[in-house]
């Protein structure tokens, strides 16, 4: 007989998920911050050189394939035309910027997030966040959605900066931290994924051991994340739980 596409899992499954890609499209927050970038860098050269400087800034879709693909922020500034004397102050200016709240408004829902976190809850999976965001500003978004309720916890970073910066060892940190409390509140990781979008989740969850997932809807290309050899891709969130769910109803 078939089994029900209802069903369920015991209540000390874990899915450990990263916030910024999988939940949270921030494209346009970044895309905004390094326009802003571009003219506060002219204005002020302006103002103190007295002549402007001529700059070519790269389209929404130039950028974002960029970033995607890791090319390095320097390369990113140069290319839209700014002195290298200047880029040093240039990407100093974007990391002091990029988490003020007239920005982070630009912050947007994943396409099918939402649904995912609810088939999660659904699926009696116990979701935890591990993410570079301050957990402040997680909470704020997930109340924003009202998707607050269906997260059991969530693992920050202290540093506002941190999630821009994207240091995997901190990822790695966090995720350690994650799944020690998980196991000392007696819930069972033995199946567990790491679900994110670049390599700092994809490091952290395979040097804990667990299943990784990595999803092509965020900060990073597949092209680029191949090198990292994740456990699997997934387009977004939604179609990464529904394989979660799969996997556990097998493994059940």
């Amino acid at each position: 007989m078939a089994r029900s596409s209802n069903f369920t899992h015991p209540p000390n499954s874990v899915l450990f998920c990263d916030f910024d890609g999988p939940i949270v499209n921030v494209s346009d927050r970044y895309y905004h911050t390094y326009k802003l970038g571009l003219r506060m860098i002219r204005s002020a050269y302006a103002a103190e050189q007295g002549r402007t400087i001529d700059l070519t800034p790269l389209s929404k879709q130039q950028f974002w394939s960029m970033k995607q693909n890791r090319v390095c922020d320097r390369t990113i500034a140069a290319r839209s035309g700014l002195p290298q004397e200047l880029i040093d102050t240039f990407l100093q200016q974007v990391c002091r910027i990029v988490n003020h709240p007239h920005l982070l408004r630009w912050d947007a829902l994943q396409f099918g997030a939402d649904k995912a976190i609810a088939q999660v809850k659904r699926g009696s999976i116990r979701l935890v966040l591990v993410t570079l965001r301050h957990p402040r500003q997680v909470q704020s978004f997930l109340q924003a959605h009202d998707l607050s309720q269906y997260v059991d916890q969530i693992f920050g970073a202290s540093d506002i900066h941190a999630a821009h910066a994207n240091r995997t060892e901190q990822k790695v940190t966090l995720l350690e931290r994650a799944i020690a409390e998980q196991v000392a509140q007696g819930h069972s990781i033995e199946a567990s994924w790491m679900v994110g979008d670049t390599e700092a989740d994809i490091i952290a969850g395979q040097t804990a051991g667990l299943s990784t997932m990595a999803l092509t809807c965020g900060v990073r290309s597949q092209t680029y994340l191949k090198q990292f050899k994740p456990s699997e891709f997934q387009p977004n969130l939604l179609a990464g739980v529904s394989r979660v769910r799969q996997c556990l109803l097998q493994a059940a």
